[in-house]
């Protein structure tokens, strides 16, 4: 193949068809007409010899070649936006999108004001704000698919930078009148609630357990509801649940004034927040200015 007569702009079309999956996704993501990514896709099958995404009635499925071709392509095109990127980010002339991946709690901490922010520093640039349970966050930072990830991370490899950007702690919420009172509940009180499991939280609140054991309880749960169902669920019963202090009171915001946030009989461990990012965006100017903004507006919250 000669490779100084091919067309670089084909490896961005088989980027977006094997992230999309569709013609028609793809060429809303490249800015292409549906006819113009057909022909760019007959080209790149000319060229590579191989049929690449097969037609099915779920979408593109990519062939094994396709499959083999797709990170290291991915890689390629990530360095060579890297080399090209200019030195300084100019935000209000800025024209991009920032994929990220966040969990529950920062979908319901961080988003809104993260989104304003942006949308206030950068009106064109684009947020592009991904539910972190439903995807391998390592690996779609590897290949470049994420650009951040913000959310409670284990142990992570040298090739990842992250930096903590909230910490926070749990508190029981309830129902105002409840019957067990207003203030700190003491731990027997806490013991005979029934109780309410986020269950889309990922929160670790085994320390409730283990606190509750050594004085002879134990946790009843009572139901596990989505987050959204929750806060109704608290304001017309007697149950409890365990959040993280923040989630709770943007909880206790959006019931007008049907709940109340109660401090819990125990002592509670640090949730720390962060963000993650891969180290070959250290020398980013966009991605250090949207680093930068992150850590601003959760400064204030």
């Amino acid at each position: 193949m000669n490779w100084r007569a091919f067309d670089l702009n084909l490896l961005v079309v088989f980027d977006g068809l094997f992230r999309e999956g569709s013609v028609t996704r793809a060429g809303r993501r490249l800015g292409m007409s549906q006819p113009a990514l057909s022909h760019a896709l007959n080209r790149l099958r000319y060229l590579l010899k191989d049929q690449l995404f097969i037609r099915t009635p779920k979408g593109m499925v990519p062939t094994p070649r396709a499959q083999q071709l797709a990170l290291p392509l991915r890689h390629a095109l990530a360095q060579m936006e890297q080399a090209l990127e200019p030195e300084t980010f100019v935000a209000a002339q800025a024209n991009r999108r920032f994929s990220i991946a966040i969990n529950n709690y920062a979908a319901i901490v961080v988003a809104a004001p993260l989104v304003a922010a942006v949308s206030a520093a950068a009106p064109v640039v684009q947020l592009d704000l991904r539910p972190s349970g439903t995807l391998d966050v390592f690996d779609r930072l590897d290949s470049g698919e994420l650009e951040l990830g913000i959310g409670t991370f284990g142990a992570v490899g040298e090739r990842f930078g992250s930096a903590a950007v909230l910490e926070d702690r749990f508190v029981a919420v309830m129902r105002r009148g409840h019957p067990t009172g207003r203030g700190k509940l003491s731990a027997e009180a806490f013991g005979t609630l029934p109780h309410i499991e986020i269950s889309s939280s990922g929160d670790d609140t085994g320390f409730l357990d283990r606190s509750l054991v050594t004085r002879g309880a134990r946790r009843r749960i009572a139901a596990r509801l989505p987050y959204l169902s929750a806060g109704v669920v608290l304001g017309r019963s007697d149950m409890a649940a365990t959040l993280s202090r923040r989630v709770a009171e943007a909880m206790v915001r959006d019931s007008a004034s049907t709940l109340q946030i109660r401090e819990l009989p125990f002592t509670s461990p640090t949730v720390r927040t962060s963000m993650l990012w891969h180290r070959r965006l250290d020398g980013s100017a966009a991605h250090r200015w949207l680093r930068e903004l992150i850590v601003s507006v959760c400064r204030g919250l």
